[in-house]
C-alpha cells in the first residue's frame, strides 16, 4: 500500500511495475519447452504458463526424453504457472520412467502443486541445478548447444 492506494498481489511472483525485478504473469508469459540430451541424461527445460493449450508440446517433449533411455531432469525454474496440465505431465513422466525423475529449481507455485496433489512423492525436487555435460561431440559447429525435440514459444 502506497499513499493510501491499494496494490492487489500479482501473482506468486511478486513485485509491481516500478519493481526491477518484476514478473509480470498477468497477462501470460508465452510457454516454451526445449529437450536437450546430454551424456548422462536428458533435460526439458520449461518456461512461462505451463498449462492445457502447451499439452502435445509436453506429450512431444516426454517422448523426446524416453526415447533417450537416460535419466530424466525437469528444470521448471522459469515457470511462471502450472495447471493440472503440468501436474499430470510429471505424473506420467515419473511413472513412466525407469528412473527416478528430477525437478530442478521448481519455484514455490510448482513446490506448492507438487505437495498439495502428491506427486512431489513420485519425484526428487533439487534445489541447485547440477550442471550439465553434452555428449563428447560437444555442441553443433556456432558454439552453443542446441535443444533436441520441441522447442520454442508455443502459439496460445
Amino acid at each position: 500500500m502506497q499513499d493510501g492506494t491499494y496494490d492487489p498481489p500479482r501473482g506468486p511472483q511478486g513485485g509491481s511495475p516500478q519493481d526491477p525485478g518484476h514478473q509480470n504473469t498477468e497477462i501470460g508469459d508465452p510457454a516454451s519447452i526445449h529437450v536437450i540430451v546430454g551424456r548422462s541424461r536428458a533435460r526439458i527445460v520449461l518456461s512461462g504458463e505451463i498449462d492445457a493449450d502447451i499439452g502435445g508440446d509436453l506429450h512431444e517433449a516426454t517422448a523426446a526424453a524416453e526415447e533417450s533411455r537416460l535419466p530424466v531432469e525437469i528444470d521448471a525454474h522459469h515457470v511462471t504457472f502450472m495447471d493440472s496440465s503440468g501436474v499430470a505431465f510429471l505424473a506420467r513422466l515419473a511413472s513412466r520412467s525407469p528412473h527416478r525423475v528430477r525437478v530442478l529449481r521448481a519455484p514455490p507455485t510448482v513446490r506448492f502443486l507438487l505437495e498439495v496433489t502428491r506427486i512431489g512423492d513420485l519425484l526428487d525436487i533439487v534445489d541447485e541445478d547440477p550442471g550439465f555435460e553434452l555428449d563428447d561431440d560437444g555442441p553443433p559447429s556456432g558454439g552453443a548447444p542446441t535443444p533436441a525435440g520441441v522447442g520454442g514459444p508455443s502459439a496460445s
